[in-house]
């Protein structure tokens, strides 16, 4: 059950893995968070990629985990549109002892209204003259500005932590396999989320649908008694875990965020058709006891990943 503690520990009661609420909700920004498992000075080790945006401007940061699990921020770009030499530039740093240059071109970068761009841009991390980690589509631009070629172990994406904004439908979008496809997941909370005092009276029950890629996947009818919950969902033969706590939409005052967690099951066999749709009323790792996730979690033995979508969902009156 290793695999499961990091999910354990975001239901646990008490405090939830989650950056303080005004760091994100201050500014109304949004924040994709990619954690990737690569190899630094002769270590595997995170580094985190941080894209944020608000209506002002786009964002980017850089760290990767030090020695003792701290982190060393390597840089941050504020990509403000009255800034254009901040579009492209370098930075350097060290991190025990090694230096790790970062270098981005986000000059004609299409972010399409999403925290993440999407197309016409590069962001390439090198350390000991080879390119550690390199996002974006403009590959052969990156390799001749640094100068340097890629590295023989291929990084691995360990999760993605994303903050979302909205009244009632929140959308994202991810590859829950390297090769795959994107896939659109779309969540819609219907009937008064909120103001669960009239719904009784009002003979309203709140209830959610979680789609992908327009086709339904899950529906929670009598969201206030279902309020924490998992179902195993089947998209293109590949079996998804996904884990739900909206308690704090239903019975907590002020700007409030649920939790969702889409998590790919590696298995040799193929799961039947039958577990489309398997639930249960308690999350199987339910009895479990939080604790803080390990570098080398997200992995399996033979070293495959074990991805993770955590989303945060922040819902604005």
């Amino acid at each position: 059950m290793q695999d499961r503690i990091g999910i354990a520990a975001c239901f646990s009661s008490g405090e939830r893995t989650v950056e303080d609420p005004a760091t994100i909700t201050g500014s109304g920004k949004s924040v994709l968070i990619s954690v990737y498992r690569t190899k630094i000075g002769d270590q595997c080790r995170l580094m985190t990629i941080k894209w944020f945006k608000n209506l002002l401007l786009h964002g980017l940061s850089v760290s990767v985990e030090g020695p003792e699990g701290e982190s060393h921020c390597t840089c941050k770009v504020e990509l403000k549109p009255w800034q254009i030499w901040r579009k492209q530039g370098s930075k350097r740093f060290t991190v025990d002892g090694k230096s790790v240059d970062v270098f981005w071109d986000l000059k004609a970068a299409k972010f399409n209204g999403e925290t993440e761009p999407s197309s016409d841009y590069y962001v390439a991390v090198v350390c000991d003259e080879v390119v550690v980690l390199l996002l974006g589509d403009l590959k052969k631009d990156a390799y001749r500005k640094t100068g340097f070629r890629p590295s023989l172990i291929d990084p691995i994406l360990v999760s993605k932590k994303e903050h979302i904004f909205g009244k009632r439908k929140f959308i994202t979008r991810v590859k829950f396999e390297e090769k795959g496809r994107l896939h659109e997941i779309s969540i819609d909370c219907r009937n008064r989320i909120g103001q669960n005092e009239s719904n009784a009276s009002n003979g309203v029950d709140p209830e959610m649908e979680v789609r992908v890629d327009g086709n339904l996947a899950i529906h929670v009818k009598n969201l206030q008694w279902k309020f924490r919950g998992n179902e195993c969902i089947l998209v293109n033969r590949l079996r998804i875990e996904v884990y739900w706590d909206v308690h704090d939409w239903l019975f907590s005052p002020g700007l409030r965020h649920a939790l969702f967690i889409f998590k790919p099951v590696m298995s040799m066999a193929s799961p039947s058709p039958l577990s489309l749709s398997s639930s249960s009323s308690s999350p199987p790792w339910s009895s479990q006891t939080g604790s803080s996730a390990s570098a080398a979690d997200g992995f399996n033995g033979a070293g495959s990943s074990e991805f993770s979508l955590f989303l945060y969902a922040w819902k604005v009156e």
